[in-house]
């Protein structure tokens, strides 16, 4: 069958017949669909090594430290720092964190080392004087790599991983600290999984693991080969056939290339992991490594502690930005700029509607799985305005930045202006213009009615009495009505001048600022008293009598020049 033609271009079959489909794992009675996770495993960053590694510049010793004072901050107790044989930078800095006495009681720092013996003894060199230790060993153990780069057999890496083993036992003997050994069959995900229990058994038997001082074996994802439910079959697998599984603790090192690193991690948690090495934001090796932010916050959605302090996201989003020097995407899950905010109209409205009536015990939003403000977001920030927004973000925007509430009416007819306004200037409009534009619509002090000054008497039975100066249509007229208050009496005034009944309904009033320069703005409607046709206006001024009076001739005004 032929293909399609697209404007003269054929549309060719992709090469997918080039790739294999990665083999399910022989797990039915599988446990971990039916698991919950109620609480946080043990978080490495991996930030410092495997996040710098991924970068265009890696950071310099000074950048280093800021990033490693902002992992202390956020709570972290396992910082891999470096990869020090592999490089002097990350060497310096390690000495540095050393010598200056910057690594606090409870936190251990964690180096990566390959299986050579050169590498380990530069690795423990650099260890000297730490108070914690965790010395990360890896080789490749995939059916890939040994054949393609190593040309070995199964027995040949094996032998590679426990020689490597007992000179890492050996070197870290000489070290005054608290040691923890952590093993990577490398590229896990492509190792047959007898293979991983069998030399993950021998490094373990190697180095003394017992259930009262266990090891680390870290299960990386190197590469992502399948969907998640199967990297979590097979950390299930490895853990039901680790022999005595209690001398080790399964750690988690996903990547991302599939697109579902969280995901993974996720699933391998409830299939038994206990540990997470990721990075802030994902930074990582070709599509980046499990994002810790994510996977903490989502335990966080869920009423799980996470044990981790994301309260300063924007902060932290500075930092690491800063010295990665990458940008994090506005639509990042949890810190990115855009994530909590709405521009879609029935989005708004029920934000709006749900701010309105939240109980601060029990979070229960539309749209916002969680609150903003428990990761430093404001809530002015969760509405925004543009061509596919509706009242309903512009009620909000007024409401939460100018303390303003628009009666239906008013706001029904002044969010056509703005969707007028935002089709005119083609991008999205701020709380200021909306303001601005609001009240540049309603509040016309001139036109052919103009206040100039006015005074308020006492009146007949205790009535006010208002005297004003009026300029109607270029004359300037003294005016003179009696009321209950002042707007009563300002309106009767105009009433026997103009010779024409209005009233004013829809009163609302609102105060701007607070303080000494606090302003007043009043909105109503004026109508005809055989009318029911209302025309809205717009008042400001310090004096709350005053910005009545001015809202009471610009919807005058604004009714002479619709008619």
């Amino acid at each position: 069958m032929s293909r399609q033609h697209i404007s003269g271009r054929a549309i060719g079959a992709m090469p997918f017949q080039k790739y294999q489909a990665f083999k399910p794992i022989d797990l039915a009675d599988r446990q971990w669909p039916n698991q919950v996770i109620d609480k946080a495993p043990r978080w490495c960053s991996v930030d410092l090594r495997d996040g710098n590694q991924a970068l265009i510049d890696p950071m310099n010793v000074d950048e280093k430290m800021r990033l490693w004072d902002l992992l202390l901050e956020i709570g972290f107790a396992e910082i891999e720092v470096g990869f020090p044989a592999a490089s002097q930078a990350d060497f310096d800095f390690i000495r540095r964190i050393i010598d200056e006495d910057r690594i606090p009681d409870g936190v251990s720092i964690q180096v990566l080392c390959p299986a050579r013996e050169e590498l380990i003894t530069r690795s423990v060199e650099a260890l000297h004087g730490a108070p914690s230790v965790i010395f990360h060993l890896y080789n490749s153990t995939s059916e890939l790599q040994r054949r393609v780069v190593f040309n070995l057999d199964r027995q040949g890496v094996i032998d590679l991983a426990v020689q490597a083993t007992e000179l890492v036992r050996k070197g870290l003997a000489s070290l005054d600290s608290q040691i923890t050994f952590e093993y990577s069959p490398e590229s896990f995900t492509g190792t047959e999984l007898d293979f991983a229990v069998d030399i993950c058994a021998a490094v373990a038997d190697t180095w003394g693991a017992t259930a009262a001082a266990p090891m680390i074996i870290n299960l990386p994802s190197t590469v992502e080969m399948a969907t998640p439910n199967v990297y979590a079959d097979q950390v299930e697998w490895f853990s039901r056939n680790f022999p005595d599984r209690d001398r080790a603790v399964i750690s988690l090192h996903t990547h991302n290339d599939r697109g579902t690193g969280v995901a993974a991690t996720e699933l391998a948690l409830m299939a038994g992991a206990q540990r997470v090495e990721g990075t802030l934001f994902g930074n990582g090796e070709r599509t980046g490594n499990c994002d810790i932010v994510t996977v903490a916050m989502n335990l966080f959605s869920q009423g799980v502690d996470p044990t981790l302090d994301f309260r300063g996201m924007p902060k932290i989003r500075e930092v690491v930005q800063a010295v990665n020097k990458l940008a994090i995407p506005e639509r990042h899950p949890y810190s990115g700029e855009l994530v909590f905010t709405a521009f879609s109209g029935s989005h708004q409205d029920a934000i709006r509607k749900g701010m309105a009536q939240v109980d601060p015990d029990q979070w229960e939003v539309p749209y916002l799985p969680i609150d903003p403000a428990d990761v430093g977001s404001s809530y002015k920030e969760t509405v925004r305005v543009n061509s596919q927004s509706g009242k309903g973000g512009i009620s909000f925007l007024l409401e939460e930045h100018y303390g303003v509430t628009l009666p239906r009416e008013i706001l029904v007819e002044f969010s056509r202006v703005i969707q007028g306004l935002t089709e005119e200037l083609k991008r999205e409009v701020k709380p200021d213009e909306i303001f601005a534009k609001l009240i540049a619509t309603y509040s016309v002090e001139r036109g052919p009615y103009r206040l100039i000054d006015y005074d308020l008497l006492s009146g007949k039975n205790q009535d006010q009495r208002c005297v004003a100066q009026v300029e109607i249509s270029d004359s300037i007229v003294t005016i003179t009505g009696e009321g209950s208050g002042p707007i009563e009496a300002f309106v009767n005034a105009l009433v026997e001048t103009l010779n024409e009944p209005v009233s004013v309904v829809d009163y609302h009033e609102h105060s701007l600022d607070t303080g000494t320069n606090a302003q007043a703005i009043c909105i109503l409607a004026v109508e005809n008293n055989d009318s029911a046709t209302r025309c809205y206006g717009i008042g400001i001024s310090r004096n709350t009598t005053t910005s009545s009076l001015v809202a009471i001739i610009s919807a005058l005004n604004r009714r002479w020049a619709a008619a």
